[in-house]
Formats: structure tokens, C-alpha cells, sequence
């Protein structure tokens, strides 16, 4: 498998990307493409024509959860795709895998919309959709997670603004957050958007999912700005006893919390144009 960063906070020193508070990764796994995210503006198509990939040619499109910064480039998708059936280009019609209250309303401190701004009805005439809470396999060994357990006291806890369910605003607690994971032959792989689950609730899920202990890697935000001594200490806690082999933090990833981490987990430097593979 390889994934290659598409968006994220920062760019990898020397590689000419445009970046933003968003992510957006590109995933090859056997013969499938898998597109995690779209962040929040069509930097992710720019810095993939850079590169040489074709978004054109997706399987699979993943929404790790509806917030702009991972959802709202699927305005610049759409628009790729129309202009390519204009210019009567071939393109595939990817299989679009969220929780199914991904695509609702989310609102935040009196901003109006902070989550999908495309309905799931208008996103079924570009996308085949399947809204899952339960995990999916996309090939062999990469799995949607669906719905993350939370299992521990420090982790996803509060609030982050409201939702919108059947007309009805209420405390929006990310259930639609989710994640991928992909079974490497020396262990799991842990892909993620934001966290919002709380990244050890998702390791502990994907290790349950995929009857697999060893974690070599996680890769994406932690959703770790300034959190609280308690999650910050659980996570550290956590972290020294799996010792993954390495890990990829970033996007929302503070830098307070990435040097906390560096003295339990061997952290690496992440950004836009950084690939990875694993067997």
C-alpha cells in the first residue's frame, strides 16, 4: 500500500505544494484508488495534477467525517468530473463510504454551516454512496471502519457544537468520525482524518476489527489542540505501552502535543507531498 499527502497543514521542505488547515490523502492498495477526504478548497486536485495522479480514476472516496476541512473540496470534485464528461473524458464513478450522519448539518458558535454544504441526495447523482456505521471492506486489507467504540474515560468527552438530526439541533459529539485501516504483514496501519473518536478509542477498535495487536504506524491529525492533562496524559499512557513503530501526526496535531508524543513514540515530520508505503 502507499499513501501519498494531498493536503495537510504543512508541506515537506523543498516540495512546491500548496497546504491549508485541511487533509486530504491518496491511497493505492492492490489494484484500487482510495481518495480519504477532499479538505477544504481544490488544493488537493492541484497538488495531485503535480504529482501526477489521477483523480480522475478513484474507486473509492472516503469522508472521515463531515467538518469543512475534510469535506468541503467535494464542491471542487464535482466540478472536476462535470468539466471532464464536458470534454467527454473517461472517468470512474467512485463508491462514496461515510457514516450516515457525515453529510448533516453541523453548526458551531453561531457559523451557520461548518459541515457537508452538499446534500447526500445531490451527492448521489456524482457518487455511488454507501453510508455505513459498520466497517466495510474496500479491498483485502483496508478497511472503513464505520462507527468507532469509545471505550475509554479520556478521550471523546465533549461536544464540538451541534448537529442537526430529523430537523432537530442537538450536542454534536462526531459519531460520524471514522477511520481506515490496513493490515501490513508486520501489523496495522492506522489512517485518520481527525480523530474526533479519540485516536486511541480508534486503535483499540481497529485492533478489535482486524484481530491484530502490532501498530506500525498511524498516519493523520489526533485531534490533539491543546487538549486537556487528562487526554494529553491517557494518550501519552497509551502511546509508551503500543509503541508503534513510527508515528505520523499531523493537521490537527498541535505542536505542544507532537512533543509530548516524541518522548513515548518516534514522531515524524509530515506534510504535503510526503509518500509512505508498507508491505
Amino acid at each position: 500500500m502507499k499513501i501519498t499527502i494531498l493536503v495537510d497543514n504543512n508541506t515537506i521542505i523543498d516540495r512546491y505544494f500548496y497546504a491549508e488547515p485541511g487533509l486530504s490523502l491518496f491511497i493505492q492498495d492492490e489494484d484500487k484508488n482510495i481518495l480519504l477526504d477532499t479538505g477544504y478548497s481544490d488544493i488537493f486536485i492541484r497538488n495531485a495534477q503535480r504529482m501526477a495522479i489521477d483523480l480522475l480514476d478513484l474507486d473509492f472516496l472516503v469522508i472521515s467525517h463531515g467538518h469543512l476541512d475534510h469535506s468541503w473540496g467535494l464542491v471542487s470534485l464535482i466540478r472536476l468530473y462535470t468539466e471532464a464528461m464536458f470534454e467527454k473524458i473517461d472517468l470512474a464513478k467512485p463508491m462514496l463510504f461515510a457514516h450516515p450522519w457525515a453529510l448533516m448539518t453541523k453548526t458551531y458558535l453561531g457559523i451557520g454551516e461548518i459541515g457537508s454544504i452538499i446534500s447526500e441526495e445531490k451527492l448521489s447523482r456524482h457518487f455511488n454512496l454507501n453510508l455505513s456505521k459498520k466497517p466495510v471492506w474496500l479491498t483485502e486489507r483496508l478497511v472503513f471502519l464505520g462507527e468507532i467504540e469509545r471505550t475509554n474515560q479520556f478521550e471523546a468527552r465533549e461536544p464540538l457544537g451541534k448537529i442537526v438530526r430529523d430537523g432537530v439541533e442537538e450536542d454534536d459529539y462526531l459519531l460520524d468520525d471514522t477511520a481506515l485501516v490496513y493490515r501490513a504483514s508486520k501489523g496495522l496501519v492506522i489512517i485518520t482524518g481527525c480523530s474526533h473518536s479519540g485516536i486511541c478509542n480508534i486503535v483499540e477498535y481497529a485492533k478489535k476489527i482486524c484481530k491484530e495487536n502490532k501498530v506500525i504506524d498511524i498516519v493523520g491529525g489526533l485531534h490533539l489542540l491543546n487538549p486537556s492533562k487528562e487526554q494529553m496524559q491517557g494518550t501519552l499512557d497509551y502511546m509508551k505501552e503500543l509503541q508503534p513503530d513510527e508515528l505520523h501526526a499531523c493537521h490537527c496535531t498541535d505542536l505542544k502535543s507532537k512533543i509530548a508524543l516524541s518522548g513515548v513514540a518516534n514522531v515524524k515530520e509530515v506534510g504535503v507531498g510526503l509518500t509512505l508505503r508498507y508491505e
